[in-house]
């Protein structure tokens, strides 16, 4: 196994910022554009399964 996996991701602008959430996971994360959410959910997901005994 490769250690990649897919997620879905949905992405709204609320007020000045971008919210980017991951229902699979229920995680989220912000940014000041769409690609910088993204970008940060993605580290945020990677940091979940760091601390996950997988």
């Amino acid at each position: 196994m490769d250690g990649k996996a897919t997620f879905s991701s949905i992405v709204w602008k609320e007020e000045d910022l971008y919210v980017s959430w991951c229902p699979d996971l229920d995680i989220a994360s912000q940014g000041k554009s769409v690609e910088e959410a993204l970008n940060n959910l993605k580290e945020a997901i990677e940091l979940y399964f760091e601390d996950e005994d997988v």
